[in-house]
């Protein structure tokens, strides 16, 4: 699962995917609407490659997250994320992720992360399989000859 090309864009609605760079900007594609628009310097962007969840051991990227929810709930959220009481969502996010820090990860958090989701799985941009991991292989040396 690659989210490098999508991100996050402060003060505007919903996710974008990256479709091409210009000078000083972004061009990006709503993931809501499929409407194209630039994406400044200035503008507050964060590739969800690079968001974290908090976690009582280590911070737990995003896709980590994802796939968690998709082991427990399946391709949809089988609640409503965004009428769901700040208890609802805690006890929500619990089953799906129950280490994570429940200090520092905020109802509001959870209410995004499984927005994203949902958005994300409807557009068919997340994968769910899993890459298997390629073994190195060593060269065998040669036996010994016996003398």
């Amino acid at each position: 699962m690659d989210l490098t090309k999508i991100v996050s864009i402060s003060g505007k609605p919903g996710l974008y995917v990256v479709k091409s760079q210009a000078v000083g900007r972004l061009i990006v594609e709503s993931v809501i609407d499929g409407k194209c628009i630039p994406a400044f310097a200035r503008d507050r962007m964060s590739s969800l490659e690079e968001i974290s969840i908090f976690s009582m051991d280590e911070d737990r990227p995003l896709k980590e997250v994802f796939m968690m929810i998709h082991d427990k709930m399946g391709d949809k959220v089988d609640f409503d994320y965004k009428k769901a009481s700040p208890d609802e969502l805690r006890e929500k996010f619990a089953l799906v992720m129950p280490d994570y820090d429940e200090e520092a990860v905020y109802p509001s958090d959870m209410r995004k992360v499984f927005a994203w989701y949902q958005m994300l799985n409807d557009k068919g941009l997340l994968d769910f399989t899993v890459e298997e991991e390629k073994k190195e292989e060593t060269p065998e040396e040669p036996a010994e000859k016996a003398e």
